[in-house]
């Protein structure tokens, strides 16, 4: 996952279908290739939700392609930091990694109306874990 060079950042949610896909993509988007980063769920669901589908492509980032799935022991392990979007009790814990928890509303069920505001705040997080991380937005 990580590299020596590159730090890797890991967004988990239950689902892996809205909230830590949109995290990802953002943070992939903006870092570009200065990081490595994965998402992954506790329970994934069966696609991405269409409606944070919908506030990506409004902001010109397609997460369209992209498919919920489970973490692995590995990947968390692999990872610098670790962000965690409500999963709870079932996110994983590795000491000596660097977790935060982001308080968000889970967009599972809404209309891309009430997913932008969500979609927002995860912009602006994901952009103060970059500049954080001293890797500063891509070009």
């Amino acid at each position: 996952m990580a590299d020596r060079d590159r730090p890797g950042v890991l967004f988990l949610c239950t689902h892996n279908a809205g909230r830590s896909q949109m995290a990802m993509s953002f943070f992939a988007h903006l870092a570009g290739d200065r990081a490595s980063v994965f998402s992954g769920g506790s329970e994934p669901a069966d696609e991405v939700n269409p409606a944070a589908i919908a506030a990506m492509a409004e902001v010109g980032i397609d997460i369209g392609h992209e498919q919920p799935r489970r973490w692995t022991d590995d990947i968390v392990e692999a990872a610098d930091v670790v962000v965690t979007m409500g999963c709870g009790d079932t996110c994983p814990y590795v000491p000596g990694k660097r977790y935060e928890n982001w308080e968000l509303a889970d967009p599972a069920g809404l209309g891309v109306e009430a997913v932008r505001p969500i979609r927002d705040d995860i912009e602006q997080r994901v952009r103060i874990l970059i500049g954080e991380l001293g890797l500063g937005p891509a070009d």
